[in-house]
């Protein structure tokens, strides 16, 4: 059984390496042909490219992974069915579901590449490949301002208390503010108000220089007393850490964007630290926002419905042409991805429940496939 395995594996393996490489060269060209243009004026050179490019592949992973192994998994089982090799395998006493355990271990090991990569390397790596982008030009802002954001506004609410932040200039490399402004709700039902030159989160804490506060007397009156200045004060009833306010940064920046992609594109740790900063979303950012965790989780399963589709439906193909097996995988990834597209549609207008919208492809697609491998004799 253990050389059937490694012959099952080896043919697969290298019709994945194929298609993928396919798949690559397909989407560079292509977008080398859109982009060339901008290329150019930002005098790159062919190493520069090449970076660019490598950089970029992890955001290539989510789509061209799962189509990838759907083709090889397709053109491999089908060549098999074509020289009867599976009748062969199960006239052997192997069933279907044990025929499925070598390509299983494929899928588990790229839906675990693919979900790694959503959400350790593709943030970081397209930050790089911005950079490279603009490497060599003269009109780039330097590195420092780079990382700067202006008239910064967020709201937070935890623990039962509402604080509101206005920020001239936040520095998401250091966390230091310029001019911060903070009010919120003391436990006795008064506000109160800080203003200071600059802000420095320090050993968990943050501390707040040449300060000028506002207190409210009671919270009855709505008198605002101002308090002597003070040179620096530590607030560490302040539990907004800079990675949640970078979050912050990151998610309202793309929830605000006029193209907002359909699709996993947030990495968990910034949505987690988001929902800490805002236990209750508005409506619409939450059905936004949780659509996307679901669909952090649910995209690496897309690699193991792929193998619960493919082998029943080329398991049963008897002897057809290889090139079966090929129109079928391109026709089930643009079924796939048109309901992948819709699901994230309604789930973020909240139409639908976050879950279901995030994992609606994979339930259809996963439960078409353990239909049909039931029904395979």
């Amino acid at each position: 059984m253990r050389l059937l395995a490694r012959y099952l594996l080896r043919e697969c393996l290298v019709a994945l390496a194929y298609c993928f490489s396919a798949f690559l060269i397909l989407w560079v060209t292509l977008d080398l042909m859109s982009s060339l243009h901008d290329m150019q004026e930002n005098k790159l050179h062919a190493g520069d490219v090449a970076a660019f490019y490598l950089f970029r592949l992890p955001e290539f992973l989510p789509v061209a992974l799962p189509v990838a192994l759907l083709l090889a998994l397709l053109y491999a089982l089908t060549n098999h069915a074509r020289y009867n090799e599976i009748t062969a395998i199960r006239a052997a006493g192997l069933s279907l579901s044990r025929l499925c355990l070598p390509y299983l271990s494929i899928a588990c090991v790229a839906g675990a590449v693919l979900f790694c990569s959503n959400e350790f390397i593709a943030p970081k790596s397209a930050d790089i490949a911005e950079q490279i982008l603009f490497s060599r030009v003269q009109k780039q802002r330097p590195e420092a301002e780079q990382e700067q954001v202006k008239n910064l506004f967020f709201h937070t609410a935890r623990n039962g208390q509402d604080r509101f932040w206005r920020i001239g200039i936040y520095d998401q490399k250091t966390g230091e503010m310029q001019q911060p402004f903070v009010e919120w709700r003391l436990p006795d039902g008064s506000r109160r108000s800080i203003f200071a030159e600059r802000a420095a989160y320090t050993n968990g804490v943050w501390t707040f220089y040449q300060v000028r506060e506002l207190k409210q007397i009671t919270a009855t009156n709505s008198l605002l007393a101002r308090l002597p200045e003070t040179n620096s004060i530590a607030v560490p009833e302040f539990s907004e850490t800079p990675e949640e306010i970078k979050s912050e940064i990151s998610v309202s920046d793309r929830y605000g964007h006029q193209t907002r992609t359909h699709r996993a594109d947030i990495p968990i740790s910034e949505i987690t630290n988001y929902l800490r900063l805002h236990p209750n979303p508005p409506p619409g950012i939450r059905s936004w926002l949780y659509t996307k965790l679901y669909g952090r989780f649910a995209e690496p399963f897309t690699c193991i419905v792929v193998v619960l589709l493919a082998v029943p439906f080329a398991a049963g193909s008897g002897r057809r042409n290889v090139f079966v097996g090929v129109a079928a995988s391109i026709v089930i990834f643009f079924v796939y991805y048109l309901l992948q597209q819709l699901g994230f549609a309604f789930g973020e207008a909240g139409r639908i429940p976050a879950w279901f919208g995030a994992w609606f492809p994979n339930l259809l697609f996963g439960g078409a496939g353990l239909w049909m491998m039931a029904r395979v004799r």
